[in-house]
């Protein structure tokens, strides 16, 4: 325990611990492999308590909106919770309510259990803020930036490694996914049970709770009446409402159009993923000799619009070629817009602003990936489905001139 006293005092020459270490690295692994080793197999789990595709299809992005939701509201609390009572509990409750939720999820039996499922996954996902915390409680200032690289890369993988494998376990049965998420996520408990120590002095914690610390509302109102973010913050706003909407449909979108099963689908997420890491790790340094935040952002949404394109293009020709190369197209703009965004983000406020943006970003975040997967399922039953692409093309088009617009206001503050 003193170990971590020290680096929340000013002795930073300590080792971090490893069981702490490897506690939250896993933790980390386990809420990217969590939301998305769900991807491939939704449709299936919903198709027994539905009467036809377009019922299937509303449920599917109500499920993915209602854990956006509960994210959105869950996080702040939670992260208020843990500065008053301690990292340890509130992780260890997290993980356990995750479990549960995948479990219930796997049970099913009637569309509000699986609605049930996911609210109590999506209450104790929240809880990835506190996960940041647990780290800056255990590691000395100098080294963060490189033990947060960790993290990011490590969720990462774990988004790149969960649809597959949800893919391939749905062969043993379109259940099997969920309760191989809850095992592993008991484990994680029963490890951090014994092993974990709490990484927050008493003298360190919160004294009291106030309402403003709960309210997610309040948190967006303060950071968009900063002039100098708030068109960034739209126009970032704009791109993740319609990529909400296509992570919330795309398995439906692939099975209605081409007949995919699981294992595709969740083969094609992971390739996505994959990609996703070689645009970062490859493309981006070389990019960022060349041209600033703002240029290389616009090269993302631009590439954005020409992946929707082609996506509407295989639902309107139901050529599925043209599915794989917009979906390719696709990922490299959102895998350069992403560490762009956060630049200019980052950028815009000084060093004691920085914990206020970032949260307030995730919100945001939260907010349009709760209103996308609602809007693209609708138009999706409505105007067919080629639509929630055509949304895409449309809200990122819109998105380039308020990014810029963003440029003239941050000029006169």
């Amino acid at each position: 325990m003193s170990k971590f006293g020290s680096h929340n005092e000013q002795n930073t020459d300590q080792t971090v611990n490893k069981h702490a270490l490897l506690f939250g690295l896993i933790s980390v692994f386990l809420c990217g492999i969590g939301f998305s080793i769900i991807t491939p197999v939704v449709p299936f789990l919903v198709q027994p308590y539905t009467s036809n595709p377009g019922e299937q299809a509303i449920v599917v992005t109500l499920l993915t909106s209602v854990y956006a939701f509960c994210v959105f509201f869950a996080a702040p609390v939670l992260g208020a919770l843990s500065d008053k009572y301690g990292r340890r509990p509130l992780l260890l409750v997290c993980l356990l309510g995750s479990a549960i939720g995948y479990f219930v999820f796997g049970i099913g039996g009637a569309l509000w259990v699986l609605f049930v499922g996911r609210i109590i996954e999506g209450i104790t996902g929240g809880s990835i803020g506190t996960i940041f915390a647990y780290f800056a409680d255990i590691i000395p200032p100098e080294q963060r930036t490189k033990y947060f690289g960790w993290l990011s890369a490590v969720v990462g993988v774990g988004s790149v490694i969960g649809p597959t494998v949800g893919g391939l376990l749905a062969k043993f049965g379109y259940s099997v996914p969920m309760y191989f998420g809850a095992i592993i996520t008991l484990l994680n408990v029963v490890y951090g049970f014994f092993f974990m120590p709490e990484s927050l002095k008493k003298h360190n914690r919160l004294k009291e709770i106030t309402f403003i610390r709960l309210n997610p509302f309040t948190q967006l109102a303060n950071l968009l009446s900063m002039k100098n973010l708030k068109w960034l913050l739209i126009s970032a706003f704009l791109l993740w409402v319609p990529n909400g909407s296509l992570q919330a449909v795309f398995s439906q979108f692939t099975m209605d159009t081409f007949s995919w099963k699981p294992a595709i689908i969740g083969l094609m997420f992971s390739i996505m993923g994959f990609l996703d890491i070689i645009s970062q790790g490859l493309i981006m340094p070389k990019l960022l000799k060349k041209l600033n935040d703002k240029q290389i952002a616009t090269i993302g949404m631009v590439s954005e619009i020409i992946g929707y394109s082609l996506i509407a293009a295989s639902a309107l020709f139901s050529f599925y070629p043209f599915l794989i190369a917009g979906m390719f197209i696709f990922a490299f703009g959102d895998s350069i817009f992403g560490p762009s965004f956060n630049g200019m983000l980052s950028k815009s406020v000084d060093s004691s602003e920085q914990g206020r943006i970032q949260g307030g970003s995730q919100s945001i975040q939260a907010l349009a990936r709760m209103i996308g997967p609602i809007i693209g399922g609708q138009i999706y039953v409505s105007l067919g489905h080629a639509a929630p692409a055509f949304m895409g093309m449309i809200l990122i088009a819109a998105a380039i001139p308020v990014l810029y617009k963003g440029k003239q206001v941050s000029r006169a503050y």
